[in-house]
């Protein structure tokens, strides 16, 4: 992260609290925040909590033509349908997240609008009706789990 920051003259780092314990290179341009920071007005990083205490994701509110977008990393995975996301605690193992992170998940992200969902590998979107898709999957996700 330091070099990416170091290539942008220095750009800002935001890093939740939670994860500060895996900050290997301290640096003046990591600022730690605590459950959400707003970076410039309309753009909010909100930590969510997930397989990482700080995983966090990236409210965009004039992103999709402002009816705003959530740039969810591995936090929120689109599933392969582009219709759907899943919750894990590790992805390369297959291990779920409990339905307690999930619902804290959705829990937080639920209180923003947003229609667009981008997640971490490329062409898995969501470019519309996002918001709805990520509540209806962790209600399906929370069930599954419940056996």
């Amino acid at each position: 992260m330091i070099e990416w920051s170091n290539a942008f003259d220095h750009a800002p780092i935001y890093l939740a609290e939670a994860d500060q314990e895996w900050i290997m290179r301290p640096n003046g341009a990591i600022s730690l925040f605590k459950d959400q920071i707003d970076i410039v007005p309309g753009i909010t990083v909100l930590r969510c909590g997930g397989h990482f205490d700080g995983s966090s994701v990236l409210y965009f509110k004039k992103g999709a033509e402002g009816k705003g977008a959530l740039l969810a990393g591995d936090t929120i995975m689109v599933a392969m349908d582009r219709k759907s996301v899943s919750f894990m605690y590790s992805y390369p193992n297959l291990i779920p997240l409990s339905a307690n992170k999930i619902r804290k998940i959705v829990g937080i992200v639920e209180t923003y609008e947003f229609d667009r969902l981008y997640s971490a590998w490329w062409e898995r979107n969501i470019t519309s009706r996002a918001r709805e898709m990520v509540k209806s999957s962790a209600q399906r996700y929370i069930k599954a789990l419940s056996g």
